[in-house]
């Protein structure tokens, strides 16, 4: 009978675990805090970090009284009152109508005018403004204060990302962009990649480095030069404008160097007694290509479609270059973008936006993950 010890562990697998845990939670920190931020108020979000989202805050802020046509007249005295919260939730702990030293009052505590008026603000953000004399001023006074504010959480940023105007139609547009974006490179690879693998014609070594070195082009340096281009075939063609055909020429253009590259190593790495077995039998390439290499290449083939599919359907610059802004066309991204305002004062939807615009990647990907690392290994020894 063995008996086996137990392996212990060493220093450099527990340095390696250590190292590979923190990899991962630096990864996914930007995430978690993007979540959280996601359900936040949107004041709170604006002032404070994800982190702070489960300890109450303070915050500096300010709002306006009543104006003189607000005055009632009480006990031979003039009023003026309300309150200058927007929300319930906070609670006043100081103010001063002066922003540079917010401490000067405590809520409750009263406030002496130079008009001799005397003005008191609550915690809850009640006031009153009380004068010997009519009030005669036709803009409320502003009041700065700091508040205490409670966690507040809501779905109020999905709520404005979903219910704004035509983002279903910019949903079905994204879906009309990057699905043939997707197929019509893949098919063509397929074919240039077998070619480039098991097919022998002059220059082919040269042609593949060329492909290869097409992966370096930057694409805003190509973006101009490739629309020009299009727009006079088109208007050769009669056929000027921003079209999806556009779009999927530039993303087929764009993808085909990864995907050639991709397919070419796997099915170099292709057992060469099966192609030439059915080379024997007499099948022809076209035969050999449809039959045996492209059922076995689905792991290639389902890598490639993930990298093209995220690509494709996260894109911005693309689509803004080769489709125009109508609904019929906007995409996704595009659509969000707008929405943050000209000046991007409602950048706090992003948050929701990210994860709402995410949604189908992460099917995807999670559909054809246990193809993803299989597809990528596999031929990058054997070239």
């Amino acid at each position: 009978m063995i008996i086996r010890k137990p392996k212990s562990l060493t220093f450099g697998k527990v340095f390696n675990h250590l190292a590979l845990l923190a990899l991962v939670l630096l990864w996914i920190t930007p995430t978690i805090g993007l979540l959280i931020s996601s359900f936040r108020d949107k004041e709170q979000l604006a002032y404070t970090g994800w982190w702070t989202a489960l300890s109450t805050s303070e915050q500096n802020a300010w709002g306006r009284t009543g104006t003189a046509e607000d005055q009632v007249k009480k006990d031979g005295k003039f009023l003026i009152s309300g309150t200058i919260l927007t929300s319930n939730e906070k609670t006043i702990l100081t103010y001063n109508t002066n922003f540079k030293n917010l401490s000067a009052y405590k809520s409750g505590e009263s406030m002496i005018f130079k008009d001799g008026s005397l003005f008191t603000l609550e915690s809850d953000g009640k006031y009153e403004w009380i004068s010997q004399k009519p009030f005669t001023h036709k803009r409320g006074k502003r009041i700065f204060y700091v508040a205490e504010v409670p966690p507040m959480f809501s779905l109020d940023n999905y709520r404005e990302v979903l219910a704004s105007e035509n983002v279903g139609q910019s949903f079905v547009n994204t879906f009309t962009v990057t699905i043939p974006a997707t197929i019509i490179p893949i098919m063509i690879a397929a074919f240039a990649a077998y070619a480039f693998a098991w097919m022998e014609f002059p220059g082919r070594q040269f042609l593949f480095v060329c492909v290869v070195g097409l992966l370096v082009v930057p694409l805003q340096m190509s973006l101009i030069p490739l629309l020009t281009m299009y727009n006079k075939i088109g208007a050769f063609f009669g056929t000027e404008g921003k079209s999806y055909l556009g779009i999927w020429l530039a993303h087929t253009g764009f993808g085909l160097p990864l995907a050639i590259y991709l397919l070419r190593n796997y099915m170099g790495s292709l057992p060469r007694d099966i192609i030439e077995s059915a080379r024997i039998d007499g099948a022809s390439h076209f035969q050999i290509f449809t039959k045996l290499v492209l059922p076995l290449s689905v792991p290639a083939l389902a890598s490639f479609c993930i990298f093209q599919f995220l690509w494709v359907w996260n894109d911005l610059l693309v689509a803004l270059v080769f489709l125009g802004k109508q609904d019929d066309q906007i995409v996704l991204t595009s659509k969000l973008r707008e929405l943050l305002g000209s000046r991007g004062d409602n950048w706090e939807i992003l948050t929701s936006s990210a994860f709402i615009s995410i949604i189908v990647p992460l099917f995807v990907f999670f559909a054809l993950q246990r193809y993803f690392v299989r597809g990528l290994v596999t031929g990058s020894v054997k070239a």
